[in-house]
C-alpha cells in the first residue's frame, strides 16, 4: 500500500507533510504518515465503476465521513450497499463504508450512481486483479445477491466479466 499512496501523492500533487514525512508525522496527534483521506475514498470509486453497478457506471455524487486515519500497512477493504433504486431516473443510492483489517470503519458514507442499460464487457488486467482481489473481500454471495437485484429493479444487461488466464 506504501506505493499506491505515494503514486496518488504524486498523482494528484498532495504533499502534505503529514503523508509522506516521517518526522513531521511523528509530531503530530497520528504519529506516524497516514493516507490521503481521498484516496481511501477513491477504493469506492474502484468498487463501483469495476463490481457494482460495474463498468460504465457513472458516478454522480458522493457524501463522506472520515471517522479514523489509514495508517500506510492497514489493509482496507471497500464495499458498497444498495439502498433505493430509482427506476425511472435510473439512479442507484449507496451506503459506503470503507474498513480496515481490524473490522474499524475508517470511512462512511452515500453515493449516488446512474448504473449503464447496456452491457459492458470488462476484462482485468493483472495489475487490475491485484486491486480487485485488494477490494473485493465480502462475500461473493452478498455480492451476487446485490447484483441480481439491482439487474431485477432496473432490467439492466448482464455484466459480463472475465479475467486472463494466469497459467
Amino acid at each position: 500500500m506504501i506505493g499506491d499512496i505515494a503514486e496518488f501523492v504524486d498523482a494528484v500533487g498532495d504533499y502534505n507533510p503529514v503523508h509522506s514525512d516521517r518526522d513531521y508525522a511523528a509530531s503530530t496527534m497520528f504519529k506516524e504518515p497516514i493516507a490521503p483521506g481521498i484516496w481511501t475514498a477513491g477504493l469506492i470509486s474502484a468498487v463501483i465503476g469495476t463490481r457494482l453497478p460495474g463498468p460504465g457506471a457513472i458516478y454522480l455524487a458522493q457524501d463522506l465521513k472520515f471517522l479514523k486515519p489509514v495508517k500506510f500497512n492497514d489493509v482496507v477493504t471497500a464495499r458498497v450497499e444498495v439502498v433505493e433504486v430509482n427506476r425511472e431516473r435510473n439512479r442507484i443510492r449507496l451506503r459506503t463504508v470503507c474498513a480496515n483489517q481490524r473490522g474499524e470503519e475508517v470511512l462512511t458514507g452515500e453515493a449516488l450512481v446512474m448504473p449503464s442499460k447496456t452491457r459492458v464487457d470488462y476484462e482485468e488486467t493483472s495489475r487490475q486483479a491485484v486491486g480487485a482481489f485488494a477490494l473485493w473481500m465480502l462475500a461473493p454471495w452478498a455480492w451476487a445477491a446485490q447484483g441480481a437485484a439491482v439487474v431485477g429493479m432496473l432490467g439492466l444487461a448482464a455484466l459480463g466479466l472475465s479475467s486472463p488466464d494466469r497459467t
